[in-house]
């Protein structure tokens, strides 16, 4: 049997957990989609930033594949880099590779992507960090195979040292 794979959005995971007030501890998160749904290769879709290399070389040292996307910067200088259209690409690109596919994100331009994995029998779930902010198309072409983050603080929050 394949494995199944996992496409994180990478900005709209870390924007959905801080609008719940926590930090995502990806070392936690990476063991915890392993163990629980069986995820092999956890691809991380995520904007190049020339000053982030640690960061890059730690999500690697976990495990996962980072995939990266140019930046530019809006017209107020917020860094930009839209990955959607490489995530859709890459779950293409492998789709003989895996048995099922995990999508994190709340981001409704996913929803042709999931509409299609779920008629194909090949969407595991669509994991979406926050309910509020998900998008209702994503909710509608997920249908049962939708899971939130809100109630994972515990599991996968960065935890603080008390001095």
């Amino acid at each position: 049997m394949k494995p199944n794979y996992a496409f994180i959005d990478s900005q709209n995971l870390n924007r959905g957990i801080k609008a719940l007030g926590w930090e995502l501890d990806f070392k936690r998160f990476y063991i915890y989609l392993k163990e629980k749904y069986n995820i092999n290769t956890a691809y991380i879709f995520i904007g190049y930033v020339p000053g982030n290399q640690e960061l890059y070389s730690s999500l690697q040292k976990i495990g996962y594949i980072l995939i990266f996307k140019p930046t530019i910067p809006d017209q107020k200088g917020n860094i930009k880099g839209n990955v959607d259209a490489d995530l859709v690409l890459q779950v293409m690109l492998d789709y003989d590779n895996y048995t099922k596919a995990m999508i994190v994100s709340s981001d409704g331009d996913f929803h042709s992507l999931v509409k299609y994995l779920y008629k194909k029998d090949k969407l595991l779930c669509v994991m979406s960090p926050y309910i509020k902010t998900c998008s209702s198309l994503l909710k509608k072409s997920a249908k049962e195979k939708i899971v939130f983050m809100d109630n994972l603080k515990k599991k996968l929050g960065i935890i603080k040292n008390k001095v």
